[in-house]
């Protein structure tokens, strides 16, 4: 056994052990984060704006916190870019993470000294997990990669500023250094398809033991790998075990990766995001990921359905439901307040608190009152490629309103890794899939006012070409599952069979 692998063992063990003990904690250490939040919160301007010095319990914060998207906080931002201190929290962010967003344009979100152990610790946390209960420490040894942003930051008001991944990057611990792959200069490249080639050349020969990335994006690093050794990614890597993914659901992507590995391994999944690293799976057996309640970050639930109302029903952990969908809003000391992130969950347990990611809040086809969502369109057509044995590369949905004497329907722009032989009874399953999981589409449907949905496929590599032409291949970008309207379906016409 080599010096890492050795030294990981008792540590991981450690952390696994109070990993377990926060779980029996959650309420009690979200209520002392709540205090914390909010004795730091009431000296800053934001603070002051909403009387925090008043606040001695959850409801008075409910009363003078409203729940706020990006556009809301952008005023406060804008101070901080221009160097006003103790804005959002004491002082000034050490970092602003810079994205694209999928809900908004470009965002700036505030990364503070007390915040990035969040981002940092928990990741580790998640492999450290894995260790303990697998007992797989040997990739600890090998060649790990994390497909990122660039780490080349700019500034902003004095303050550094570029990705979520390419800043983490910086905080690599040193013992993990020598093992990490690409190198420093690939990693700087901004133009995908040029850095993708470079990491291919860099790590083929390599002995890879871990892959980290969002899946479509691993997808490509997997398939050039194959196109230019002709040999599967599990020969190519024999001490490949250990597949860390998050961003998207990993389910669609899940059967082309196995294929391109060409055997099965040990995935972690997590749930980071510019705003806070909310959750992580702790267990190779048990559904669901972990919620981080001990990290900084006070978590407000609100019933999705919910969330555009003037005044929605905000809950705390204690009284969240299993199977109910809410949308996630947090608090944290990088200063987000009533801060809805634009993402829905679903708790599949609450000892301890376990969910899943069903969708963003944005993300839905609601164009005739069905208000299908992403974890519904997801499950449907898994089921359907499952049973037809047909792995599909990506795809996204959007209604498509008839201005004719014709119904209207939902168009499926799907990319497939085999087409289907039968397109018509292919569509006939998932349509049957999604009636069977939402109820308003399937009286839409038996009551005559939308015809069945149609598949519009999409060419090879289609998806990646629609990326690149909007110029947004790589990195962190992910292609929206739904769209409301038409502006996807439309530039993906030109990538159409």
């Amino acid at each position: 056994m080599k010096i890492k692998s050795f030294l990981a063992k008792p540590f991981a063990g450690y952390i696994y052990k109070q990993i377990k003990k926060g779980m029996e904690t959650a309420e009690a250490d979200q209520q002392q984060i709540f205090n914390q939040l909010i004795k730091v919160g009431s000296k800053t301007i934001f603070g002051k704006d909403h009387n925090f010095a008043s606040i001695k319990t959850y409801e008075d914060f409910v009363k003078q916190v409203p729940l706020r998207d990006y556009e809301a906080f952008k005023p406060y931002i804008e101070k901080i870019k221009q160097g006003t201190h103790n804005v959002l929290w004491k002082g000034q962010p050490i970092y602003l993470s810079k994205t694209s967003g999928t809900t908004s344009g470009v965002k700036y979100i505030p990364i503070t000294k007390d915040s990035i152990p969040n981002h940092i610790n928990t990741a580790r946390n998640a492999l450290l997990c894995y260790m303990a209960e697998t007992g797989n420490t040997k990739f600890a040894d090998g060649k790990l990669i994390f497909l990122s942003g660039s780490p080349e930051l700019e500034r902003v008001g004095g303050i550094p500023t570029g990705r979520l991944s390419g800043i983490v990057n910086h905080h690599v611990p040193k013992y993990l250094r020598a093992n990490q792959l690409p190198s420093y200069t690939t990693n700087c490249i901004e133009e995908w398809e040029e850095k993708l080639d470079k990491i291919v050349e860099e790590t083929i020969k390599q002995n890879m033991t871990l892959i980290s990335g969002i899946p479509p994006w691993m997808q490509m690093y997997f398939d050039r790998l194959v196109e230019k050794s002709g040999k599967k990614v599990g020969e190519l890597f024999p001490n490949f075990s250990v597949m860390v993914q998050g961003g998207v659901n990993f389910e669609p992507y899940k059967a082309k990766l196995f294929e391109s590995i060409g055997r099965k391994i040990d995935c972690i999944e997590l749930f980071p995001a510019s705003e806070g690293f909310f959750a992580f799976q702790d267990s190779q057996n048990a559904e669901g990921l972990l919620l981080n309640t001990n990290s900084g970050i006070f978590f407000e639930f609100v019933p999705a359905g919910e969330i555009f109302n003037e005044n929605p029903t905000r809950v705390t952990l204690k009284d969240v439901k299993v199977g109910e969908n809410y949308a996630l809003i947090i608090n944290s000391n990088a200063g987000l307040w009533g801060y809805n992130i634009g993402d829905t969950v679903k708790f599949v347990s609450t000892n301890p608190y376990r969910l899943v990611v069903t969708g963003r809040t944005k993300h839905f086809i609601s164009a005739f009152g069905e208000h299908v969502i992403g974890e519904e369109v997801e499950a449907a057509l898994m089921q359907a490629a499952a049973e037809e044995n047909i792995p599909i590369t990506e795809f996204t949905v959007a209604p498509k309103i008839s201005t004719d004497a014709g119904k209207s329907y939902h168009e499926w722009f799907i990319e497939f890794e085999n087409t289907p032989a039968d397109m018509k009874a292919f569509s006939k399953k998932i349509d049957d899939n999604l009636r069977k999981k939402n109820v308003y589409y399937d009286d839409l449907i038996g009551g005559n006012i939308l015809q069945q949905l149609k598949i519009s496929p999409v060419k090879k590599n289609g998806f990646i070409d629609y990326m690149k032409s909007i110029g947004k291949l790589g990195g962190q970008n992910k292609v929206p599952r739904l769209s409301n309207d038409r502006k996807i379906a439309e530039e993906l016409e030109k990538f159409v069979s």
